[in-house]
């Protein structure tokens, strides 16, 4: 693999990182090792503990976040590796506003006895730093999904490091050229590579990248053992995905802020919803009806439960029975994709349109 200087701009990584040796008559990409079985006698031995096609995608991700990376078969693969980590009857603090699976992997752990969950409001620093006093496990999401609230993950890193605790942050909303959460104290960063990472909607991938070899050699064990492992098409895909992860997140994020302005002078939202980066922005209109007709009548805009690809997609978070009730009915998650910025807005501002003629006198 590629050794890059660490002096190059993420957008410089997304390119060169995970790049074979070059040699007269290489391929520039690493090739898609259909393997299971190898010969013995090297550091590879079997198809559960490593392949090719994952470590390239594992190099170019650790490089843009500071550590090293390890691919997984999903995000949710990667969630409940992490929580392998916590003792039995141990306390896992999170945000009470999150992603879904990692919320029901988290009550699904407390169900069966084996941690205890204290879900917080991240935003409120002061109440989360009382919640790291006794925890083993703070799982940090910022933005949030779908409330898109930040965490100061600086300080509760340090009030949870003092209370000998491991900091977790789900960055994939971020991406790592907008966040670098091992830089601000986090132990384990997570990602679903399924979405911006791969950013195409055609990979189910998931990541953990750490700065520490003994937690990396632990986590990397978890994997072997539970045989969570990514497939080698998938890495391959998701690798090729992150090629263009600077463009893609520098279209989708000016457009997702082109669009900003507009929302907020539409008369049928009432809150507009945005971290200040990034390319997600959630909208909340007047009840599950209005967002209901929303979804239903654009053209452009897809309502679908994914998001961070390079086409736009929508959904109202409520539709799902174990969303956060604290979520209102009417808010609509947005993942603004790479399309012309006047025709998702000409598309959405039809939609609008008909949310305000269909209100009830």
């Amino acid at each position: 693999m590629s050794d890059l200087s660490p002096d190059l701009s993420p957008a410089t990584v997304t390119v060169t990182g995970g790049r074979p040796p070059r040699e007269p008559d290489a391929p520039l990409n690493v090739p898609i090792s259909m393997a299971s079985t190898y010969v013995a006698g090297g550091d590879t031995e079997y198809g559960r503990y490593g392949n090719p096609s994952w470590e390239a995608f594992e190099d170019v991700l650790g490089s843009l976040e500071g550590g090293r990376a390890l691919a997984f078969s999903s995000g949710m693969a990667a969630v409940t590796t992490v929580l392998d980590l916590v003792g039995h009857g141990a306390k896992v603090v999170a945000p009470q506003h999150a992603y879904q699976g990692s919320i029901m992997s988290l009550a699904d752990h407390e169900a069966r006895g084996r941690l205890s969950a204290e879900l917080v409001d991240i935003e409120d620093t002061a109440a989360v730093v009382a919640a790291c006093a006794d925890a083993a496990l703070v799982w940090l999401e910022t933005p949030t999904n779908p409330a898109l609230e930040l965490a100061d993950i600086e300080t509760i890193a340090a009030a949870a490091h003092e209370a000998g605790a491991y900091v977790v942050v789900d960055n994939t909303f971020a991406t790592p050229l907008l966040q670098q959460p091992i830089a601000l104290g986090a132990d384990i960063v997570v990602h679903s590579a399924t979405k911006y990472l791969s950013g195409h909607s055609d990979v189910l991938l998931g990541a953990l990248v750490v700065d520490d070899d003994e937690l990396y050699a632990v986590l990397k064990n978890r994997r072997s053992l539970t045989g969570s492992v990514p497939g080698t098409l998938e890495a391959w895909l998701a690798l090729r995905g992150m090629r263009t992860l600077h463009l893609r997140v520098e279209r989708a994020q000016a457009n997702a802020q082109a669009l900003l302005p507009r929302l907020r002078e539409h008369p049928a939202v009432s809150e507009v919803r945005y971290p200040g980066f990034g390319a997600i922005v959630s909208i909340v209109l007047d009840g599950e009806l209005a967002a209901d007709l929303l979804v239903r009548k654009t053209s452009l805009w897809v309502h679908a439960t994914s998001l961070g690809g390079v086409e736009s997609t929508f959904e109202r978070r409520r539709r799902w029975k174990t969303e956060a009730r604290t979520i209102p009915e009417g808010l609509v998650r947005m993942s603004v994709g790479i399309e012309d910025a006047d025709d998702l807005w000409a598309d959405l501002s039809r939609a609008l349109d008909q949310v305000v003629a269909h209100r009830p006198e």
